[in-house]
């Protein structure tokens, strides 16, 4: 006994009927193609029609309506179709393309693939590049609809929702942008209406709602004179006439964007007011607040003559200022033999207004106990004063100063050593070292363990502490405690030793 033919469906029905087969959404045409392909319908045999037919520069010439080829179903000719998953998002996307034929199309391009024309898919191929075309215009529409939606506020006795939006999409790409919306707003209740359809957001759940007659008017008792007048006054105040080029704004904006966008309506007085001298106005303003050539003198000598800061935390000699919580002087024994030069506070030493409390300030603590030296008897300060810093999460990351910010501190650095008159200078680190000897060219490396003579006094180079803490691997870690341990201990044996006499091999 022979197996029953499988009954026909709806779809194929149409087609043997010569009727046409009226889609209106993506998932529609899919499962009509799906049985379509089953049953070996080809696409010169099918009429496709949509409610919301329209036609642009995708339209073709084989959109024209002729009459479809004969076509008799007996028995399911393939298998269910298989299509790869970026075929199938290209074509779901391609379908939001306003096109007269886009159903058609699209079987078209299905049909050639399970007949195995794979390079339908592809730019190279002509149904290839005109689906690439497709896709590519229906993602640059959602972006500008991303970019071009203006909400206005609505007053709040005016009842949800409480802002609305219109907008008129050359493509079918609401759905898509409403969900965009819906992860950027909250539970914030929102409208945005096209010619087409509409979407409200009622801070729980996307209705999708008939298209607004009219215009956005119909339903616009909004707030324009409070937040739409902040944003024109803002907009305003970004407009530059001197860099005005309003081919490049046509092209980046066309005409039918501008009509519906609130700064519409005051852009063209702004480009009138460049063309009649405003642009020239902001030329002006802009060269003249250029910094020019730098030329290559001394910082005191370009200068002019002011009084200097009598107080730290008065400095404005650099711009650190302007981002640490306050300045750190240095700590120690008004006349203390020993004075500890580092390179700047950290940020729990920014945030104390003490120099070395942080980790670096407790393995100091460790060094000065290794070498037999009283800490309390040491002074301790830092060539740079404020905390020089960036920002890494929440979190604020040392940032190693500049030439001239070092520079800038040699007037606090002088009145400590002036003040204090220390025997011997401990130079905590590269920084330090260049902001004792004044010059950029000394090598923290050829300095170690080398006692030098500067200004009546010795100096020795260690190490910093911080970094005897990062380096990686417990024997350079204790190698490098072990440095500033003997550079500790030299500079107290230089205690005795007069400065006419030789520096120790």
């Amino acid at each position: 006994m022979s197996a029953p033919t499988p009954a026909l469906p709806a779809a194929v029905l149409h087609v043997q009927a010569g009727q046409p087969l009226l889609v209106e959404t993506f998932a529609e045409w899919r499962e009509a193609a799906r049985d379509l392909l089953v049953w070996g319908v080809p696409p010169e045999a099918i009429t496709w029609s949509s409610p919301q037919a329209g036609g642009d520069l995708f339209s073709s010439a084989a959109a024209a309506a002729e009459a479809p080829a004969a076509f008799t179903a007996s028995v399911p000719a393939k298998n269910p179709p298989h299509v790869p998953r970026s075929l199938m998002e290209m074509l779901q996307s391609a379908a939001c393309c306003r096109v007269a034929d886009r159903w058609a199309f699209l079987y078209r391009v299905m049909w050639r693939w399970q007949q195995g024309e794979h390079d339908v898919q592809s730019p190279a191929d002509e149904d290839g590049a005109r689906l690439n075309a497709m896709v590519k215009a229906v993602r640059r529409e959602e972006h500008d609809m991303h970019a071009y939606i203006r909400f206005r506020e609505r007053p709040v006795d005016a009842g949800p929702p409480r802002f609305v939006a219109w907008y008129e999409p050359r493509h079918d790409v609401l759905p898509q942008v409403a969900e965009h919306f819906v992860s950027r707003m909250g539970k914030v209740s929102w409208m945005i209406a096209t010619p087409e359809a509409s979407v409200l957001w009622d801070g729980h759940t996307l209705h999708n709602t008939g298209p607004l007659v009219g215009r956005a008017e119909d339903l616009d008792q909004s707030d324009k004179d409070g937040g739409e007048a902040l944003w024109l006054t803002y907009y305003r105040s970004i407009f530059n006439p001197a860099r005005l080029n309003t081919a490049v704004m046509q092209q980046h904006i066309t005409s039918d964007r501008w009509k519906n966008l609130p700064e519409g309506k005051i852009v063209p007085h702004m480009i009138s007011e460049a063309a009649m001298g405003a642009r020239k106005i902001g030329q002006a303003q802009a060269v003249g607040q250029r910094k020019g050539t730098t030329i290559p003198i001394a910082p005191a000598d370009a200068q002019p003559e002011r009084q200097q800061p009598t107080k730290l935390d008065e400095c404005r000699r650099c711009e650190l200022w302007q981002f640490a919580t306050q300045a750190v002087p240095g700590e120690g024994p008004q006349h203390a033999p020993i004075m500890f030069v580092g390179e700047q506070p950290g940020d729990q030493e920014d945030l104390a207004g003490h120099p070395f409390v942080g980790p670096a300030g407790k393995l100091l603590d460790q060094v000065c106990e290794a070498a037999g030296v009283d800490r309390d008897t040491i002074y301790v300060t830092n060539a740079v004063k404020h905390f020089k810093w960036e920002p890494r999460g929440k979190r604020r990351l040392h940032k190693t100063p500049a030439q001239r910010e070092v520079e800038a501190c040699h007037y606090w650095l002088d009145k400590e050593l002036a003040q204090v008159k220390p025997t011997v200078i401990v130079a905590l680190g590269a920084t330090a070292l260049k902001s004792v000897l004044r010059s950029a060219n000394v090598t923290l490396k050829n300095s170690l363990g080398k006692p030098m003579k500067v200004d009546g006094r010795w100096v020795v180079t260690t190490y910093h502490p911080s970094y005897v803490l990062r380096v990686p691997g417990e024997d350079a870690k204790h190698e490098a405690f072990s440095t500033m341990v003997a550079g500790l201990k030299l500079a107290h044996e230089l205690l005795e030793r007069p400065i006419d006499a030789p520096a120790p091999e």
